[in-house]
């Protein structure tokens, strides 16, 4: 039987802070040279970013700042500051739980799926580093069975969400009770930092905090009906890229390279990527594309020859929430089965993208709750009077 989504849960900190104001934050830091000034101006503005969310209070209106704790990551005046590695992690440590298990109460309730039903959890984070690590926070603060089994996915990058939802897929294809509780959590606002350097102010420009969580099972008596059926999944290396997006553990956070040939590569290569993976398929009627940025986006509209319109939920999600690494393609899939035009049988196509260049694929069909299944029927025939 294939495994489904039920549903999905999204959370974001509280501390929403408007694209000019961050962009003005990062040009107003000391040590900047005229050139670099120019350069955060024009790459924030041409974001297609709206607002953003971070766990770094100090840059909430008004900043929440205690003034018995040392600044770590701003000053009094609003100055960011370059903390090493280990005050920015014990910030992810204190921070992630709490936006993880916000996250899978969301996708549990939504999906009418009660926690002691889960089976197995399987996180997702790139962003930080603790053991026990937010799987077991999981087990813990959601109150489900210890005897859940748990793995996480560390350090894949943009695109770990897929390669957990094919992990989930595959956990429920050997066990037919399986009920997987797939997370992502990524701070990435907790790596930001001043600096002169293209890439890391192209980072800067896009990068943001959020959590998403799936309920997946093969199960068709779990939860509400309906859903997304996850019909199959693909990887592909592109032909060059290796040293174009890369991210590794540096002595002031962790560091990004994300050079500017990154959304050219994605353009020559997403077409036979895509092609390879659909084979003989037709064309999905649905496209759920990561936005690592406005122009990653722009040029898979341009390789795949979509329609201006294609790829409306992607830029939705990029303008109000930005780039949240592994969780943002969990924040399109939640607005996609939202949304009252994705029919009934709508073939969905995922596609994200991580350090190597990586492109991972998923194919997904959408079930509506209110078109009743062979399965559905099955199971109302079968039950209790």
């Amino acid at each position: 039987m294939t495994a489904r989504i039920v549903s999905i849960g999204t959370a974001v900190p509280p501390t929403r802070i408007a694209q000019e104001v961050a962009r003005d934050i990062f040009a107003a830091q000391d040590g900047l040279d005229r050139l670099a000034r120019r350069r955060i101006h024009a790459v924030f503005d041409a974001s297609a970013i709206a607002t953003r969310h971070s766990v770094l209070t100090e840059f909430a209106s008004p900043p929440v700042i205690d003034p018995a704790e040392p600044a770590v990551f701003a000053d009094a005046e609003g100055r960011l500051l370059s903390p090493t590695t280990g005050p920015r992690n014990e910030r992810y440590i204190s921070a992630a739980p709490e936006l993880t298990a916000a996250a899978a109460r969301s996708a549990l309730a939504d999906g009418g799926v009660d926690p002691s039903a889960v089976t197995h959890v399987v996180t997702v984070s790139c962003t930080g580093l603790f053991a026990p690590g937010p799987d077991y926070r999981l087990v813990r603060d959601l109150g489900l069975n210890p005897t859940v089994e748990r793995c996480h996915l560390g350090f894949i990058g943009c695109a770990a969400a897929l390669p957990a939802l094919r992990v989930a897929s595959a956990l429920a294809a050997t066990r037919p009770d399986a009920v997987v509780l797939v997370v992502c959590i990524e701070l990435c606002t907790l790596h930001l930092r001043p600096s002169n350097d293209p890439q890391q102010i192209v980072a800067s420009s896009v990068f943001a905090d959020g959590a998403a969580a799936a309920i997946v099972t093969a199960d068709r008596s779990v939860g509400n009906p309906g859903g997304l059926d996850l019909d199959r999944f693909g990887t592909a290396l592109t032909e060059e890229g290796e040293t174009d997006m890369v991210w590794t553990i540096g002595d002031n956070g962790f560091d990004m390279i994300l050079s500017a040939e990154v959304p050219r590569i994605i353009g020559r290569e997403i077409q036979g990527a895509v092609g390879r993976f659909l084979g003989d398929d037709a064309p999905p009627e649905v496209w759920a594309v990561h936005p690592g940025g406005r122009s990653v986006l722009d040029r898979v509209e341009a390789g795949l020859n979509l329609p201006p319109d294609a790829l409306a939920a992607s830029r939705a999600v990029l303008r109000d929430f930005g780039n949240m690494s592994s969780a943002t393609i969990l924040f399109i899939l939640a607005s996609l089965l939202r949304d009252d035009d994705v029919l009934d049988g709508a073939r969905i196509a995922g596609l994200a993208f991580g350090p190597g260049l990586t492109v991972e694929s998923a194919l997904m069909t959408r079930r509506r709750p209110e078109v009743a299944t062979a399965d559905d029927v099955d199971l109302a025939l079968a039950a209790p009077a």
